[in-house]
């Protein structure tokens, strides 16, 4: 029988081998899961890798898969066809290799790089924190001696009855997250709702709907997320005097409405605490620079950043080869969005899947770019590549990326396979 070998898409770094499953009906531990439709975890018993059958890197349904750190490669429909149930395969997370030769795959383990003053090789300071959704999240961050807590994504938050938060429950969980980061500051993400993420107490509304809709402080004045909002700023309050915290105002839009929200949101705190805002669309990251003359600090969610700036939905597989991680013009748009920030490059906060896949990290070092905000299980990787990197040689590769022709010529400069289906 002739060998498989087929090259996707990087997404979780790690080496992996074992016999082929489809789906997670039945008990997955030691075996390599192939899925059409990523489920949001957690992965208990986690397989020993995963292949994504036409996945969007972007998406919520996937990004629960780099929270799990199992490692995983993802493919096209059509590679899809010469793999089946029972066969036994080998996957690099780092490179996208899935071959039937399970010797061509070598185990990898896992870095022992620590994210507690990470550097790179020529000494310049690189600031790693973690964006969680629970606490064990954040027990991993603490493990991975994580810098902080970046980014708690609230809306994932919800009552086991279903119920509408209210600052009693909100108090008992931003309790207990913080009570398991053993010290670390916490940046709590106000409640941030969208068409994707929408919790079971919300009723479907077309103001939920759509890719470019109505959603995190645009939702604010309206109820039941009015009274979200406020539960979740009164529970903060209650907590601020025992634990470091932040708050992070979730798809801010201007500066008319930074100014409006971070003085209601100063009202309702009796004592002060740091409030950023969350740049989530392009015109929102080019006003960084006048953004930091009112917020103590800056989110940049490349997630919904790129699917505005390249027009596409992220959640929608179909459309996933028009969100590429290896564009020029995205680095060409960060690099106006780090020259926006000037000297104060350093309170912007990158978020989301862009900073953790394969090839990116060294180009947003070489921007200028220091704060990242990422999963706990990808903090070994993403300090060794740091560790490695030099400053000189990233401000080159960022010149050069910038300058490039196309996607393809920047997966050369950065040695990243083809992408899958162009080539």
């Amino acid at each position: 029988m002739t060998d498989v070998h087929l090259s996707g898409m990087p997404y979780v770094p790690g080496t992996a081998r074992g016999t082929l499953q489809r789906g997670l009906s039945a008990n997955p531990a030691g075996r390599i899961v192939l899925l059409e439709q990523p489920l949001a975890g957690p992965f208990e018993p986690a397989p020993a890798g995963f292949v994504v059958i036409h996945g969007a890197p972007l998406s919520h349904a996937l990004i629960p898969l780099l929270g799990s750190g199992v490692p995983s490669v993802i493919v096209t429909p059509e590679q899809a066809e010469s793999l089946y149930e029972g066969m036994e395969v080998a996957l690099d997370g780092a490179t996208g290799l899935v071959t039937s030769d399970t010797t061509l795959i070598s185990r990898t383990p896992t870095p022992s790089v620590s994210a507690a003053g990470c550097a790179t090789a020529d000494g310049e300071r690189v600031h790693l924190r973690v964006s969680a959704r629970n606490r064990h999240a954040v027990q991993r961050a603490v493990r991975h001696r994580a810098e902080s807590i970046g980014l708690v994504r609230s809306e994932f938050l919800e009552a086991s009855d279903g119920r509408v938060p209210d600052a009693a429950f909100y108090q008992r969980e931003f309790r207990a997250l913080c009570e398991s980061a053993s010290g670390l500051p916490v940046t709590i993400r106000l409640f941030d709702v969208a068409a994707d993420k929408r919790p079971a107490w919300l009723l479907p509304d077309p103001a939920t709907g759509g890719v470019l809709g109505r959603q995190g402080v645009r939702l604010y004045r309206e109820e039941p997320v009015q009274g979200v909002y406020r539960a979740q700023l009164e529970a903060v309050d209650a907590l601020a005097g025992e634990f470091e915290l932040r708050v992070l105002l979730p798809y801010v839009a201007d500066c008319a409405e930074l100014h409006a929200w971070r003085g209601d949101v100063c009202e309702r705190l009796s004592r002060p605490v740091p409030i950023g805002a969350m740049a989530e669309t392009p015109a929102a990251a080019l006003q960084i620079g006048a953004w930091l003359e009112t917020a103590d600090f800056v989110a940049i969610g490349c997630n919904d950043l790129m699917q505005c700036l390249f027009g596409a939905d992220r959640d929608r597989a179909e459309l996933a080869r028009y969100l590429d991680h290896l564009a020029p013009p995205l680095y060409r748009f960060l690099a106006l969005v780090a020259e926006s920030a000037g000297d104060r490059l350093d309170a912007v906060q990158l978020c989301g899947v862009l900073p953790q896949l394969p090839g990116v990290l060294p180009i947003l070092l070489g921007l200028g770019f220091r704060v990242y905000s990422v999963e706990a299980n990808l903090l070994p990787w993403l300090g060794q590549a740091i560790a490695q990197a030099r400053i000189s040689d990233a401000q080159a590769l960022a010149e050069q990326v910038c300058a490039a022709r196309d996607a393809a010529a920047v997966r050369q400069l950065v040695g990243v396979p083809v992408k899958p289906g162009q080539g």
